[in-house]
């Protein structure tokens, strides 16, 4: 059996918008094509992909076998497409990265440094975005590298992916901050009756059940006040240990031990970008930049934590 990549686009489509309305106004086009689209490809197949109901077309037993597949298809059809088009292109002569709000500047410092260095001419715009919108944005041409946070992700994407390291985080508190001075038996149960600085990325990015452990928490979207609302008592926070070896010393920020906590809280990123070879040439001078900084900071620290 042949099938083309429009009856395949049409089935995701009605599949995931549940309407051949609503899937026609998707790829833009007539809900009579997309019906005719639907019933040929059923034919082909000799099975009943949808119910029509009413205005709704629910997916049958045998969709729900075929749609991971199809998706698949369609995502690799366009890798290839935008691949191949590369090819046709020569250096690029500008390039955006998107980078998640608890990235720390230094490295990224590090990664203009280096891009100057092999791409004098090339101009490099940074740009902070939640994970969410750093898939958008690539998809749409708009970001071309995209350092990720991918605690919650899916193996089906039209872009390329590279794991970086897990950041380790932990609770920091002020110096001289109450909670410091509680025994390690209390230390959990206090920490749910103080109040928590919470840094509005991790909420942005689906963490918000993993990361709040107070009901009394603020959120602050930048980084640098979180820091000093800690460093002045406001609250306690959770926070990557690469910040805090940055910024400890300076501001007073004290890591909290916990004995319920035997090792770090962990989030995985890595970098995200397009099927392109153009992209993949710089790609390569990011990701080794990245790569050791995070072997010198030691940003993943494994193992049991000793108390």
């Amino acid at each position: 059996m042949q099938f083309s990549l429009e009856q395949l686009k049409a089935f995701v489509a009605v599949f995931e918008k549940g309407s051949f309305s609503d899937a026609a106004a998707k790829l833009k086009k007539h809900r009579t094509t997309i019906g005719q689209v639907i019933t040929n490809l059923e034919d082909q197949l000799a099975v009943d992909l949808f119910e029509r109901i009413g205005r709704s077309a629910e997916p049958t037993a045998e969709a729900k076998l075929l749609y991971r597949y199809a998706k698949q298809t369609i995502e690799q059809a366009s890798s290839f497409d935008k691949m191949a088009l590369s090819l046709s292109f020569g250096q690029l002569e500008e390039i955006t990265i998107a980078y998640c709000h608890f990235i720390p500047a230094e490295p990224l410092v590090r990664i203009r440094l280096k891009l100057a260095e092999h791409f004098p001419s090339m101009k490099v715009h940074f740009r902070v975005m939640t994970k969410e919108q750093i898939r958008q944005a690539i998809l749409n041409d708009e970001v071309q590298i995209g350092i990720v946070n991918i605690d919650t992700r899916s193996a089906m994407t039209s872009f390329d992916a590279t794991f970086l390291t897990n950041v380790s985080h932990s609770i920091f508190t002020a110096a001289n901050h109450p909670l410091q001075q509680a025994t390690q038996t209390d230390r959990l149960s206090q920490l749910k009756i103080n109040k928590q600085i919470l840094l509005a990325a991790y909420i942005d990015d689906g963490m918000a059940d993993k990361m709040i452990l107070s009901p009394d928490y603020e959120i602050v979207s930048d980084m640098q006040l979180l820091l000093n609302l800690v460093s002045q008592g406001v609250g306690w926070a959770m926070f990557p240990i690469i910040t805090a070896k940055q910024f400890s010393a300076e501001l007073a920020i004290n890591e909290l031990s916990l004995n319920e906590l035997n090792d770090d809280f962990f989030v995985p990123v890595a970098l995200w970008f397009p099927h392109s070879k153009p992209v993949l040439e710089v790609k390569k001078y990011v990701a080794d930049v990245l790569l050791s900084f995070i072997d010198e900071y030691r940003i993943h620290r494994p193992g049991t934590i000793n108390r």
